[in-house]
C-alpha cells in the first residue's frame, strides 16, 4: 500500500481536518455522502418502518448531524497512539499495547502518554454502561434467526463493496485483493468473538481482540490519509471514520432483530434497547466518540437510516474488487464459467431478497456476473427466510422455550462459530493461522513524517484553521 506520500504541513490541511469539540459548529457531510435512492430498498423499508418514519430524505436529528460531522474525523485516542508508535517503532509499540492489555498499563515501562490516555479510557466504562443489560442484549442478538443474521452479513457486504467510504478504503488497502484469506479469517473470528460472553471483562480475549482491531483501523486510516491527500478527503471525509464505525455497530446490532420483528417475531422496545446497548459498548471500545453513541434503539435506527441512505457509491474500487473476486472464483473455460455463473444465481437471489435487487445490480455491474439471473431465486429466498422466522416464532411458544434460549445463547453464536471453522480450514490450506490483526504494522512509516501533527497535538485534537 502506498505510504510514501508526505503529509501536508498543519497550516495546509483541509479546514475540516480536526476533532470536534463541544460548542463547535457542526461540519456538513462530505460531498460523497449524498442521499441516494439506491439504498432505499424494500428490505430496508420493511425493517425500519415499524419503528421510525422511512423517507427518501431521512429526517435530520441532533445525532445524525453529529454523524455527518464525525465523517471528517477518526478515533482521537487511538490515532494519537499510532502517531506515538510511529515515533518509537510500531513493533515496540505493539509490544507495549499487548502488555498493557494482558497486565495493565501500570506494568508497561515508560509508556507513551498517548497509550496511558487510551487505557484510562478503556479501563473506565462510561456512565451509561450496564453489564447486566449488555449481557441480556448479547443473548437477544444471538437468539435472532439465521435469516436475520444473513441480512446483517449481506448488508455489511454491500456497505463494504458498494458504499463510497468503505469500498474506497478496503480497495485502496488491497486487503480483499492481495490478502483475501487472512482478511476473511480475521473478519469471521472478530464477529464470533464479540458474540462470546466476557466482552465487558477487561482481561478477556474478546476485549483484547476488539482493541487490536481498533489499532488496525487507526493504522489503516493514517496510511490512507497520507496516500490520498486532501483531494480525496475533501470528497469522502476521513477513511474508516468515527461515524462509519458507529454506523456499522448499529447495523450489525439491530438488523438481525429488526428483520425478525418485520417477519412477525416481535421484540419489545426495552429488549431492543438492550441489543443497542450491547453493540453501543462495542462501538465505545472501538473508539467511537461518546457524543455519537446512541442511548437507545430508536436513536440508533435514525442514525442507521441516515447512514444507509447516504452511503453513496458504487466506486471504481467496487468494480476492481468484484473483478478480482471473479478471477479467483471463476474458471477460464467459457463453458464451465457459464455454468458457475448460473450456479451463483440462487446465492445472489438470496442476497437480493435480503438487501434489495438494486444493490446487487450495482455491485455486479460491469463485472462477469452482471447478467446473473436473480429470478425466481429472489422470490424463493424471500419465502424461505419467512419460513425460517416462522419456525422460530413457533419455537418461542412451545414448552421449554426459556431453557432452549438459555442453552442457545450461553456461549458465542453457533452460526458465527461454524463460519470461523470453515474459514479457518481454508486459511490453513493457504498457510495462514491465527489472527494477530497486525497486517497494517508496516503501513505506518517510522518515525512520523515531517509536518505530521505530534502525538501531543493528535491527542488534543486540532482546531479549524483561521480563514
Amino acid at each position: 500500500m502506498p505510504t510514501a506520500m508526505p503529509s501536508p504541513a498543519a497550516a495546509d490541511r483541509h479546514p475540516f481536518d480536526y476533532y470536534h469539540r463541544p460548542g463547535m459548529p457542526l461540519r456538513p457531510g462530505p460531498e460523497a455522502a449524498a442521499v441516494s435512492p439506491l439504498w432505499l430498498t424494500r428490505p430496508h423499508h420493511e425493517m425500519f418502518s415499524p419503528w421510525i418514519p422511512v423517507n427518501a430524505v431521512p429526517r435530520r436529528t441532533p445525532l445524525t448531524g453529529l454523524f455527518d460531522d464525525h465523517r471528517w474525523q477518526g478515533d482521537e485516542l487511538m490515532d494519537a497512539v499510532v502517531a506515538a508508535f510511529g515515533g518509537i517503532g510500531m513493533s515496540r509499540g505493539r509490544r507495549m499495547l499487548d502488555q498493557a492489555l494482558d497486565q495493565g498499563i501500570e506494568a508497561v515501562a515508560d509508556p507513551p502518554a498517548e497509550l496511558v490516555e487510551l487505557f484510562r479510557h478503556l479501563d473506565d466504562p462510561p456512565e451509561w454502561f450496564d453489564a447486566r443489560r449488555w449481557e441480556r442484549g448479547r443473548r437477544l442478538w444471538i437468539d435472532s434467526s439465521l435469516s436475520g443474521k444473513l441480512t446483517m452479513l449481506f448488508s455489511d457486504a454491500m456497505g463494504t463493496f458498494v458504499g463510497a467510504e468503505v469500498s474506497s478504503a478496503t480497495g485502496q488497502t488491497r486487503r480483499f485483493l492481495a490478502d483475501f484469506r487472512r482478511r476473511e479469517l480475521e473478519t469471521a473470528t472478530w464477529f464470533y468473538d464479540v458474540t462470546r460472553p466476557g466482552g465487558v471483562d477487561r482481561r478477556s480475549p474478546v476485549f483484547k481482540s476488539i482493541v487490536r482491531v481498533r489499532l488496525m483501523h487507526a493504522q489503516a486510516r493514517l496510511a490512507l490519509r497520507r496516500a490520498w491527500g486532501d483531494e480525496h478527503f475533501a470528497r469522502h471525509g476521513n477513511p474508516v471514520s468515527n461515524a462509519m464505525t458507529m454506523g456499522a455497530a448499529v447495523t450489525f446490532g439491530l438488523m438481525p432483530v429488526l428483520f425478525d420483528h418485520s417477519r412477525g417475531r416481535r421484540i419489545s422496545p426495552a429488549d431492543l434497547d438492550d441489543v443497542m446497548l450491547y453493540w453501543a459498548y462495542i462501538a465505545h471500545l472501538m473508539g467511537v466518540a461518546d457524543e455519537l453513541v446512541p442511548r437507545g434503539a430508536v436513536e440508533g435506527m435514525q442514525l442507521a437510516h441516515h447512514m444507509i441512505l447516504t452511503a453513496g457509491g458504487p466506486t471504481p474500487w467496487t468494480v476492481i474488487t468484484v473483478d478480482a473476486v471473479c478471477k479467483r472464483l471463476l474458471s477460464r473455460d467459457p463453458r464451465l464459467r457459464r455454468l458457475q455463473i448460473e450456479a451463483l444465481g440462487p446465492v445472489f437471489g438470496l442476497v437480493a431478497a435480503l438487501t434489495g435487487e438494486p444493490l446487487v445490480r450495482a455491485l455486479l455491474r460491469d463485472s462477469p456476473l452482471a447478467d446473473v439471473r436473480l429470478r425466481p431465486w429472489q422470490g424463493l429466498a424471500r419465502a424461505a427466510t419467512r419460513f425460517n422466522v416462522l419456525l422460530r416464532r413457533i419455537g418461542d411458544h412451545l414448552p421449554g422455550a426459556r431453557s432452549r434460549f438459555e442453552r442457545r445463547t450461553k456461549d458465542g453464536d453457533v452460526w458465527q462459530r461454524r463460519a470461523v471453522a470453515s474459514v479457518a480450514a481454508r486459511a490453513r490450506r493457504a498457510g495462514i493461522t491465527g489472527t494477530p490483526y497486525d497486517h497494517h504494522d508496516t503501513s505506518v512509516p517510522s518515525p512520523a513524517a515531517p509536518g505530521d501533527p505530534s502525538p501531543a497535538e493528535a491527542s488534543k485534537g486540532r482546531r479549524p484553521r483561521a480563514e
